[in-house]
């Protein structure tokens, strides 16, 4: 049985529990198991271990009755497929990297990009300036241009355009969102790109905006996948960087009588996804995917996960379950201690998200020099990587191993499983992906066990959880 949406998912997850436990050893009608003397692949971060891989486990026979904190899998209930993992070509990431030795550029993006590493397989770009730049600029600068005629994306040729290439080079199925941190100064209502509004008269005009930078991106060989109106709809960062207010109202306008047009009349097929903000614009999602005209070109809701629980995306998909969700930024700040090892917290983070219906996960910058730059902004963000500004020496963030556990088990087009059950404080998603392989993500965030035991219908196994640590079961 497939369950279609995230609220069924759940409901069925508790509801199931006790028969689960009663019943395991009867197989469920199509459940798929693992031989008997199938091997489990293991793989472990932890204090001493970076994605090593660890004795093999292997499937028995399970017992009349399971422990009584035993970790259960039920791969005949699926809910959403994942499109993938990956973090943001910001103008600051792209420089960074752009800067290294060629041999040593290259030796990193193969690492991130290539699907037999990390294969990160879906990333973020700017439209403009993001916080995360050299400069502050737009593709139109200037006195006021609703005819757009000074459109250039010049600025992206040096750094940006040329590691996006590459990276979809090394691995052809990257999907790519592109998001503004703001429109051009002309079209605010302070005439600056920090901070301030959008003038309602420029919403056709900035349409064309989108589509010119699409178009640009394209016959430069970059096939933009899909985009957001705004960054951040709901904040202009008291007008410390490149930001937008975009109203509710704003945004409705923008995407049903503006953008989504404006794509259509170009015969451009990128996708439009909605809020690009934190969880706690779930009522704003909700109301804006109430609006059929909205729904005529949008049916995505794009999340960030600096305010609220990831728990809130529920609420929208109980009001539409067909709506599509996506986790688009989120990083790590280079001036905390556990910069390199906070493995276990962003192990525990992708964990809710993709437990609560998101389909992808994006970080903020791929890379940053050691001291969180270059930026034009007030935040101390660090990169999935950091690039030493003399050295050129890679440093891997804790965020960085994490997001391993995952990208490197969970292909595109895997579906998130029922997992429930299991000790506490050890967060758990499963995914069974195409090819029939299944991958289990563990993230202890206590002390080490010694005995965790893993039930799939009549075969069990167990498996040792060292403290602090994140580690990803794969199997036939």
């Amino acid at each position: 049985m497939t369950i279609r949406t995230r609220r069924s998912f759940l409901i069925t997850a508790a509801a199931g529990l006790a028969a689960t436990r009663a019943n395991l050893a009867v197989a469920a009608p199509g459940e798929d198991r693992p031989p008997m003397n199938s091997d489990v692949d293991v793989r472990v971060t932890s204090r001493d271990n970076r994605y090593a891989a660890a004795p093999p486990l292997r499937w028995r026979q399970a017992s009349a009755r399971p422990a009584a904190d035993a970790l259960i899998l039920e791969p005949a209930q699926a809910a959403q497929p994942i499109l993938g993992f990956g973090a943001a070509f910001t103008d600051a990431a792209c420089y960074v990297i752009g800067e290294m030795p060629e041999a040593a550029r290259d030796a990193l993006l193969q690492e991130l990009f290539d699907p037999k590493q990390m294969g990160l397989s879906v990333c973020r770009t700017c439209i403009g300036s993001s916080d995360y730049a050299r400069k502050v600029y737009s593709y139109d600068e200037g006195e006021p241009d609703p005819q757009l005629k000074r459109f250039s994306i010049d600025g992206d040729r040096e750094f940006v355009l040329p590691i996006i290439r590459r990276a979809r080079a090394i691995n052809p199925d990257l999907f790519l969102l592109a998001t503004p941190w703001s429109p051009p100064n002309w079209m605010k209502d302070n005439d600056s790109m920090l901070g301030g509004t959008i003038r309602r008269r420029y919403l056709d005009a900035y349409a064309d905006y989108f589509v010119k930078f699409l178009q640009a991106y394209r016959d430069e060989g970059v096939f933009v996948n899909a985009v957001s109106a705004q960054n951040e709809v709901d904040t202009d960062q008291d007008s410390s960087m490149p930001a937008c207010l975009f109203p509710q109202e704003i945004e409705v306008r923008f995407v049903a009588k503006s953008l989504g047009p404006a794509l259509e009349r170009a015969g451009i097929e990128s996708k439009i996804w909605l809020i690009d903000h934190n969880y706690n614009l779930w009522g704003r999602a909700i109301a804006e995917l109430d609006d059929p005209t909205v729904r005529r070109y949008s049916n995505a809701v794009a999340w960030h996960g600096y305010l609220g629980q990831p728990e809130w995306m529920q609420k929208v998909l109980s009001a539409h379950p067909d709506a599509e969700m996506y986790w688009t930024e989120g990083g790590p700040d280079y001036t905390e201690p556990a910069y390199p090892t906070d493995w276990v917290k962003w192990g525990r983070t992708f964990a809710g998200i993709l437990r609560n219906g998101a389909r992808c996960i994006m970080g903020w910058n791929i890379a940053l020099d050691e001291a969180g730059k270059p930026k034009v902004g007030p935040f101390d963000c660090g990169g999935l990587v950091t690039v030493h500004s003399k050295t050129k020496a890679v440093t891997r963030s804790g965020q960085y191993w994490a997001f391993a556990h995952y990208s490197r088990a969970m292909a595109r087009g895997a579906v998130v499983v029922i997992s429930q059950g299991g000790p506490e404080p050890v967060a758990h998603v499963a995914a069974r992906n195409p090819d029939g392989t299944y991958a289990l993500v563990l993230t202890n965030a206590g002390a080490a066990r010694q005995r965790v035991e893993l039930r799939l219908g009549p075969r069990a196994t167990e498996v040792s959880l060292p403290g602090d640590s994140v580690t990803t079961l794969k199997w036939n």
